[in-house]
């Protein structure tokens, strides 16, 4: 799978660009600074350059699609996306990459051998 540089896997229909840094907190207002998102994900991280982590309370930075490996940070289980690390386990959790419905379309894309 190549995902180095998608923030999650982002569903054609429901994607959008978004900043990897946001140009809010100092991140650069050029294409370097852009990742292909999923839409519905991408509205709950707003402009926040990360979150708390769930497991240790430590403020940690989101995943970063142009800087690290998606694979080092997520795993996939069937249709659930299984973070990995504290970056993973914010961004996972932020995003509401396994919001139910999230993993019913996931669910049915696999079902159709269209994911990921």
């Amino acid at each position: 799978m190549d995902t180095a540089n998608s923030a999650f896997i982002p569903r054609p229909s429901h994607s959008s660009w978004s900043t990897s840094s946001p140009t809010k907190h100092g991140g650069a207002a050029e294409t370097d600074n852009l990742a292909l998102a999923c839409s519905y994900c991408n509205r709950f991280k707003g402009s926040n350059p990360g979150s708390f982590d769930p497991a240790t309370g430590q403020l940690v930075p989101f995943y970063h699609p142009r800087q690290q490996q998606w694979a080092d940070h997520f795993r996939l289980e069937g249709a659930r996306i299984v973070p990995m690390t504290p970056e993973g386990r914010v961004t996972a959790a932020i995003l509401q990459l396994n919001h139910h419905d999230r993993v019913l379309e996931s669910q049915q894309l696999l079902d159709m051998d269209a994911y990921p």
